[in-house]
């Protein structure tokens, strides 16, 4: 019988991000604390997000209302970096960065872990910006899965192909 396996992932989906920034946006527009406050949420390039407000009470409010729709939306935290309220002239801004991939750092880290707390049938391999977790025994791999989920690595973690 032919091992079975997962590959560990940090991914975002694009589109649900946008469809969080212009809810955020369109919440900013609309609602009565932000009247008058210069609020607003945009991309900059690729992978950043710029908020910007009038005071910096009112971009940190932006930014707990792009939090809150990036989370009903099911995308962790941990895949969006923000930064912390700067002064540009009369307007404050918030730049934040999207996180994707596991750094080889990172991917180390999590292979120790499987290493020293796992089931000893599991192996994992680093390959690229993922980790690929493979076992004979597929209950193996959902204890691995529990492990993973239960710990923190300071980044979003999808589990994907699991075969």
């Amino acid at each position: 019988m032919a091992d079975s396996s997962f590959d560990v992932v940090s991914k975002i989906d694009r589109q649900e991000v946008d469809n969080a920034l212009n809810q955020a946006a369109k919440e900013l527009g609309q609602r009565y604390d932000f009247r008058g406050t210069g609020a607003s949420i945009e991309w900059s390039g690729e992978e950043k997000i710029v908020l910007s407000a009038e005071s910096e009470d009112r971009v940190k409010a932006a930014l707990d209302v792009f939090k809150e729709k990036l989370i009903r939306r099911d995308i962790s935290l941990k895949a969006f970096d923000a930064g912390d309220p700067q002064a540009s002239g009369k307007v404050y801004k918030i730049t934040g960065t999207l996180v994707e991939g596991i750094s080889t750092e990172h991917a180390k880290k999590i292979a120790k872990k499987i290493r020293d707390e796992g089931p000893k049938s599991v192996k994992a391999q680093i390959q690229g910006e993922e980790l690929r977790v493979s076992s004979k025994n597929r209950d193996d791999l959902q204890a691995v899965i529990a492990l993973l989920k239960g710990g923190d690595f300071e980044i979003a973690l999808q589990f994907v192909n699991y075969r």
